[in-house]
């Protein structure tokens, strides 16, 4: 297009499907990469005849377009704008996946001219299309890339352009075109191999020395054209191939454009001539997340217990969603996702993150039933049941009480409403709840109605036990969510359901006779539920001699291991979380460090996906129990924090900060056989209530002085566990205790 006044702006707004470049002058736009984030781009005709099935109708269809200003790249007389498209998922041709169509292209440049006239230039067909250098590019299968089909200077205004095709116009998506807010993936991180061994048949092994989800930059490459190098990725499961064909040119470089990979080490064939440190590096790709906190304790495991979650979080954290894993599956699971959530807000500032995907999953309920599916955006081979639709009230609540914006609350709370009525249509004669959907041929079907997940050796508590505790946590967020909108029509209503749940529970599971209502992991639902007062003694006994049968190793799948080691801390049982939490035989976090892990894995026998974080889950116990340092739900989004150690005897010190909405909060304990200190920070803007162990608030300084003569600090009492109890404003605090 020509240009013959002066330019006061330019912006472009541009989408491409399944993924898109953008280049204006030679130039490519944004840092981004792998974008428009994923969404549920439109209708697909077939979903009711996948394997899973589900009718396309879904509450929202939408497609991200991105927004680029270009003002100061355009110049008088030839200019030039151009996009490269990827498959991406909207043609994502495996099992796991559905595709939307073939890859297409939308743009529209707006000029606005100094004499205060404008100018539209959009996308049609007198755009001009060829086909580029990628040869292949499907997010399940790898990228095939011939150097010598690229077109140097094609997005230049020079370039001549004769032998390429008209553009096609092809069907717009059925989804609604939205603004792409939330941040994109980027470039998160760079690393260098650490080491480099050559084969005896040629190849070579390149190390990285950690999982990661992204790809091989080659750089300084030089050979033959034609000359093909291959990258075999090395992860327990495959994440498809890379494949480089050199153009001849000289020292060549090149990294894949639409698809990534999850490797520790890759296997480098038929490299031209030596392979050393220079030619190749290992980039790290996820959704663009703030990491917040710090965490630090003496025992070094549990930092690596906690690193390695990070790095599995942030591996399966592509296109504004959460995967189960990043290489066999790449699908939005809504239970992976709710049951690692709150570990995520503990360590990043997740807001953007989850308001997209939060998004996502109300966008995917069903209209004519309020059904939450397994995967959001929807992908017809997501297993899961009714602990994965409960991510529509599980992350919106845990959004609330770590951000304190209501406003996630209003957006979700129909939504909420729709899948805790959808629930109770799956109630028996008893209030027990236990979905039983059924597939195509009329049959219950498995992957519609799972329970728990990850069981230890397949044992698991009965599915419906799992349902009817998801039922009963849904309603309670319903109910809490209601409270705090002024929803009281939904408060009187589905408290007392509610209360008719856990009742139901109670009396359809626990064994009075044996005080207990099962094993792996029951007694931790009924726990969190709450148990008659009468009766808690016992159910917390039975729980011990549990985790004592198991010699003290967790007994938990995904959901009872999101809970087991807070529920053991709150009822007296702290020392036999720290001791579940510290073993290094199966089944255990540490098991898992012992074979090499540097990512989390699905299961805790080692078998399936390497890297899955939704173990992750319990890993909430660090920063709440052991650091000591909670949220107030009366007081949401860390305007009153309560900071309460839990120390065991082998730790000496635990370290625990993060930037919350208001400011860095954090707790740093220490302690030896006869002295105590606290550090402890309370942002501007929130008070905090401290538990300082000790008896005798005499034995309690603060910055070298009593307490007792603070003229800020107020005490409270002193609790029946050894705690003197004390209320502080914003500030930063020394405690000390003897």
């Amino acid at each position: 297009f020509t240009i013959s006044k002066e330019v006061a702006q330019a912006k472009v707004y541009a989408t491409g499907l399944g993924y898109f470049e953008l280049y204006v002058n030679g130039a490519k736009q944004g840092d981004e990469v792998l974008v428009p984030n994923q969404t549920n781009y439109g209708k697909r005709d077939y979903l009711l005849e996948t394997n899973i099935p589900l009718p396309d109708d879904f509450q929202e269809y939408k497609v991200m377009y991105l927004s680029y200003d270009i003002t100061d790249q355009l110049g008088t007389g030839e200019n030039v704008m151009g996009a490269i498209l990827g498959n991406g998922f909207y043609d994502a041709s495996k099992y796991w996946s559905g595709s939307y169509g073939s890859p297409r292209f939308l743009g529209q440049l707006h000029i606005t001219y100094l004499d205060g006239s404008e100018a539209i230039i959009t996308s049609d067909d007198s755009w001009k299309v060829s086909q580029g250098p990628i040869l292949r590019d499907m997010v399940f299968y790898g990228e095939i890339y011939d150097a010598r089909l690229e077109m140097p200077g094609w997005h230049q205004p020079d370039y001549d352009d004769t032998g390429w095709e008209s553009a096609v116009v092809r069907e717009a998506p059925f989804g609604k075109l939205v603004a792409h807010t939330p941040y994109p993936d980027k470039v998160m991180e760079s690393l260098e191999p650490v080491s480099i061994e050559k084969q005896e048949d040629g190849h070579y092994i390149v190390d990285f020395g950690v999982e990661i989800s992204g790809w091989v930059r080659l750089k300084e490459v030089n050979g033959p054209a034609g000359h093909k190098i291959d990258l075999k990725f090395i992860s327990n499961t495959p994440s498809g191939d890379n494949t480089y064909i050199l153009n001849g040119s000289g020292s060549e470089s090149y990294a894949p454009r639409f698809n990534w990979f999850v490797f520790s080490a890759v296997e480098v064939i038929n490299w031209p001539g030596e392979l050393t440190r220079s030619n190749l590096v290992a980039e790290a790709v996820n959704t663009f997340i703030d990491e917040t906190a710090v965490f630090e304790t003496s025992n070094q495991m549990f930092n690596q217990i906690n690193q390695i979650w990070k790095r599995s979080q942030l591996d399966n954290m592509h296109g504004g969603i959460v995967s189960d894993c990043p290489h066999r599956e790449r699908s939005p699971y809504t239970g992976d996702g709710q049951v690692a959530c709150a570990t995520v807000m503990h360590n990043f500032d997740a807001r953007s993150f989850y308001d997209k995907w939060i998004a996502d999953i109300r966008g995917a309920q069903v209209k004519s039933t309020g059904y939450v599916p397994n995967c959001a955006p929807w992908q017809p081979g997501c297993g899961g049941g009714v602990a994965w639709g409960s991510a529509i009230c599980i992350i919106p609540w845990q959004y609330y009480l770590h951000y304190g914006n209501q406003q996630v609350l209003e957006e979700n709370i129909e939504a909420m409403h729709g899948f805790v009525d959808y629930l109770r249509g799956w109630l028996d004669q008893d209030g027990i709840m236990h979905l039983k959907r059924t597939g195509r041929d009329g049959n219950i079907l498995k992957w519609f109605n799972l329970g728990e997940w990850g069981c230890y050796n397949d044992q698991c508590p009965p599915d419906e036990m799992v349902h009817t505790y998801f039922l009963w946590k849904c309603t309670d967020i319903l109910v809490k969510s209601a409270e705090v909108l002024g929803r009281s029509e939904l408060v009187n209503q589905y408290s007392s359901y509610r209360e008719q749940t856990s009742n139901a529970f109670h009396q359809r599971f626990y064994d009075q006779e044996q005080g207990n209502y099962g094993n792996h992991g029951a007694n931790v639902f009924a726990l969190d539920m709450g148990v008659p007062d009468s009766e808690r003694s016992k159910v917390v006994a039975a729980l011990k001699q549990i985790m004592e049968e198991n010699d003290g190793h967790l007994h938990t799948g995904i959901y009872g291991s999101r809970l087991l080691f807070e529920v053991l801390s709150d009822n007296g049982l702290h020392q036999m979380a720290y001791e579940a939490l510290n073993k290094i035989t199966e089944p255990g976090f540490g098991y898992w460090l012992a074979d090499g892990a540097t990512t989390t894995r699905e299961f805790w026998n080692n078998e399936g996906s390497h890297n899955h974080p939704m173990f992750g889950g319990g890993l909430t116990w660090f920063y709440r129990k052991l650091a000591g340092m909670e949220i107030d739900p009366a007081e949401p989004g860390y305007r009153h924090i309560i900071f309460k150690p839990h120390m065991v005897p082998e730790i000496s010190y635990v370290k625990y900060f993060n930037k919350t909405v208001l400011g860095e909060a954090g707790i740093h304990w220490k302690q030896s056989p006869d002295h105590f200190t606290m550090e402890v920070k309370v942002p501007i803007g929130s008070t905090a209530t401290v538990f300082v162990p000790g008896s005798d608030l005499d034995n309690i300084l603060e910055s070298g002085r009593s307490v007792k003569d603070s003229d800020f600090i107020r005490f409270a009492e002193i609790s029946d566990d050894g705690y003197v109890i004390l209320e502080v404003p914003s500030g930063i605090y020394r405690f000390e205790s003897t």
